[in-house]
């Protein structure tokens, strides 16, 4: 099963990344009305930028933009092999 990036209800009731006991994410609308650009921004500089790679990836595959993953995963760049 994907990992979905799970919000606090308690400090945010209305999170766009909520989701019901199915897993279903609850406010689809909210991502759909939004530009690609609008997207990038909110993963990189907004509500998405502490979530981990791979809560971005299952989160834009989930709303249809995995063709937004390489602008919104930041790329792990690992030091080369002594």
């Amino acid at each position: 099963m994907s990992k979905f990036y799970t919000p606090n209800y308690a400090t945010d009731p209305n999170s766009p990344f909520a989701r019901d006991s199915e897993n279903k994410l609850v406010r689809k609308g909210y991502w759909y009305d939004l530009q690609d650009s609008s997207i990038i921004s909110l993963f990189k500089n907004g509500i998405g930028a502490n979530l981990t790679n791979e809560e971005k990836k299952n989160h834009l595959v989930d709303i249809k933009k995995e063709y937004l993953i390489d602008e919104v995963c930041t790329q792990e760049i690992l030091p080369p092999e002594d």
